[in-house]
Order: C-alpha cells, then sequence, then structure tokens
C-alpha cells in the first residue's frame, strides 16, 4: 500500500462492506462536510473519505501549482487513492467541483467506478450565450477572483451566506466560511479560478458511468438550468430535484441527501 497517497490526501477509511462508496468534497471544504451522510452508509459500504491538497487536514506540501492548475490533477489523485485502496466498481458522490474531478477520473480509468452521484454539479461555471448558461458572467468571476486577493476573510464572510441559502440557521453559514478561511489564501484562489474557470462540456460525451444528477432548490453556484443541460448531455444520467436549498445539501438538508443517494442505489 503506498503510504504517500493515503497521507498526502488524509485518506480516512470506514465500515466493512463489500462495495466502496468514496465521498469527495467540494471547493473550499474537506472530509468533515460529510460526517451528517457518512453514518447512513457506514454499516453497508466500504466508505473512503479523503482531502483534496491545500485542503482539510492534507499534507500542503504536496502542492504543485503546476500540476494543480486543472482539474485533470485533482483527478489524477482520485485514481491514484482508488488504486492505493485496490477499489474497483466503486460509488463516487462528488460534491460541487468534484462531481466534474470524479466524472474526469472515470473517463480515464472505468474500472474504478460503478455509479456516480454528483451533487450540485455544473460542466462550466461561465455563461456562453446564447447556448449555454451558466450562472456567473466571466466579470462576476473575476471581481470573485479579485475579492479573494485583496481581502480573503471579507470574500469568505461575502460568500458563505449566499451559497449556503440557509440564512435561519445561522450555525451552517458560520461553519462554512470557518472552512473558507482555514485554506491557505494562495491556494484556495487557485482552487478557485481553476474551479471558475473549467469547462467540462466536451467531456460530458465521453462520460459513460451510469451517474445521478442531484439538483438543489435555489443553487446560486449550480443553478437549474446548469442540472437540466448535464442530464440532456450525460448518457446515463438520472435528474432529481430537491427541496434542499443552496449548494451544500449535505450540510443543510443530510437526510434528503441521504435517501435520494439510497433511493438511486437500490433502483438498479
Amino acid at each position: 500500500m503506498n503510504v504517500d497517497v493515503l497521507e498526502r490526501n488524509n485518506v480516512k477509511v470506514l465500515g466493512t462492506g463489500s462495495q466502496t462508496i468514496v465521498f469527495a468534497h467540494g471547493f473550499g471544504c474537506d472530509q468533515d462536510m460529510w460526517r451528517y451522510i457518512v453514518p447512513s452508509f457506514v454499516d453497508n459500504y466500504r466508505v473512503v473519505l479523503f482531502d483534496y491538497v491545500g485542503s482539510g487536514q492534507s499534507q500542503i506540501n504536496y502542492y504543485d501549482a503546476g500540476k494543480y492548475n486543472n482539474l485533470h490533477g485533482y483527478a489524477q489523485d482520485v485514481l491514484e487513492i482508488m488504486e492505493t485502496l485496490d477499489i474497483r466498481d466503486s460509488i463516487f458522490v462528488g460534491h460541487s467541483v468534484s462531481s466534474m474531478i470524479g466524472m474526469l477520473a472515470s473517463i480515464h480509468e472505468t474500472k474504478y467506478f460503478e455509479r456516480m452521484v454528483m451533487l450540485g454539479p455544473s460542466p462550466r461555471y461561465v455563461n456562453d450565450l446564447p447556448n449555454y448558461y451558466g450562472g456567473f458572467d466571466k466579470r462576476d468571476i473575476d471581481e470573485l477572483l479579485e475579492m479573494m486577493q485583496l481581502n480573503f476573510i471579507g470574500w469568505a464572510s461575502y460568500l458563505a451566506p449566499i451559497v449556503m441559502q440557509n440564512p435561519d440557521r445561522k450555525e451552517l453559514t458560520e461553519e462554512l466560511e470557518k472552512s473558507f478561511c482555514s485554506r491557505d489564501p494562495h491556494i484556495a484562489r487557485q482552487f478557485a479560478e481553476v474551479t471558475f474557470f473549467s469547462d467540462c462540456r466536451v467531456n460530458l460525451e465521453q462520460a459513460s458511468v451510469p451517474s445521478l444528477i442531484l439538483q438543489c432548490s435555489d443553487d446560486s453556484i449550480a443553478p437549474v438550468e446548469v442540472g437540466d443541460y448535464l442530464h440532456a448531455h450525460l448518457k446515463n444520467s438520472r435528474l432529481q430535484q430537491m427541496t434542499a436549498k443552496g449548494h451544500y445539501p449535505h450540510l443543510s438538508q443530510p437526510e434528503e441527501t441521504s435517501r435520494l443517494i439510497k433511493d438511486y442505489l437500490a433502483s438498479v
């Protein structure tokens, strides 16, 4: 077993099921964001959690600005984790940008993946009108990145309530803001740039692993149009609308999130 990979990404393995379910966190987060979801799966699956390099308790000395200058660098790490743990035919649950990271990994090595669950996914965040609506103008992203550079703490406190979208539950917004602030600002800014300027639309037709797209309501990061586009262009996909609001249903509505994943896994 390659200990460096497991150390690098702070990999945790729970449960003893015959099939593996991998939970991959989104931008500005870490594996702890899955803590309300994991108990629903740990009795029946081998659960794998990890942190991307630069996030959580990963080994920051492995950060390479060249490697992580696009999503393929992160997808490579996912494949290395799976190879190190000898995973085959897993269920990959990716939040936000991790949906596309997982999809890119599955295109490269299908054997590791049986099914994918995409939680608030987007193949492209920037509008490409008139044919594609991603939710953001390029100017919006440029301003966000500039704010990260000039006032990182201010950026975190500005963005957290917008993307959490649960104003009556301040503790969730505070947790997300704290998670954002715990990142190295330079690494976080590069990951944000890579995430928000990524364009995986051309890769969709190469993806073959059956996928569930979980579309949140009132999601400022991945609006309804994005879920519809993804479903239309991703073969073997199923689109499921959620009642959960915002971009973090695994925090705000873990019961619904777990139930929909389980229903999907039981349906085939």
